[in-house]
């Protein structure tokens, strides 16, 4: 396979997947407009997307006795590519011992316009959602989603439903993009209104 860039890079342990490029998000603190890669990865700028033959040949060639999980997280949203997400998943499940673990913006309803949280049911032992606003004005004018202001109730409807599939869910902001009472009351919503965890990157 000729190297389109880092489709599978080490990070903290993890072996992390970098499916996509796509994002229907523009955040204004994201790290893929500051570096080209983490961790052991030289770029997660793709030159293309990946197959899912090639995806799957990757994780099959690849020491697998090394990591505690899999987690989906690269320079796009992968949920932008749902069907490979899974089918990777599936593998993960049926080949390894591993945990499943996506990072998303938890937008997946509105790329494809429908409800997708039961999408997960056996496939995530873990997901984080990006939150990283307590309102939907204030998430708008952060993270610039192509969706509009509807993105924000989007990501609260997902999580509701997301975690009747998967046990472990969490909300996430990025500390520094945000104040301390906005940071107070992401973790409202996440803890008291939603019932999952929260966590400040």
């Amino acid at each position: 396979m000729e190297y389109i860039g880092d489709v599978i890079y080490d990070y903290a342990g993890g072996l992390y997947i970098n499916m996509t490029n796509k994002c229907p998000c523009r955040c204004e603190f994201c790290i893929r407009d500051m570096v080209d890669s983490l961790g052991e990865a030289d770029s997660l700028w793709l030159k293309r997307e990946p197959s899912p033959e090639e995806v799957l040949q990757l994780i099959e060639e690849t020491d697998l006795s090394r990591y505690d999980e899999v987690v989906f997280c690269g320079y796009g949203e992968p949920t932008e590519r749902l069907d490979l997400l899974l089918d990777v998943c599936d593998y993960v499940k049926e080949n390894t011992s591993l945990k499943t673990r996506l990072n998303t913006n938890g937008l997946s309803d509105l790329i494809y316009k429908r409800s997708t949280a039961a999408d997960f049911k056996d496939k995530l032992d873990a997901i984080s959602i990006s939150l990283n606003a307590p309102t939907a004005e204030k998430y708008d004018r952060l993270c610039h989603p192509k969706f509009g202001e509807d993105a924000f109730k989007a990501i609260i409807k997902f999580t509701e439903d997301v975690k009747k599939y998967v046990d472990d869910v969490t909300m996430s902001v990025v500390g520094s993009s945000i104040s301390a009472e906005d940071i107070k009351e992401c973790e409202i919503i996440a803890t008291q209104k939603l019932g999952v965890k929260f966590r400040v990157r």
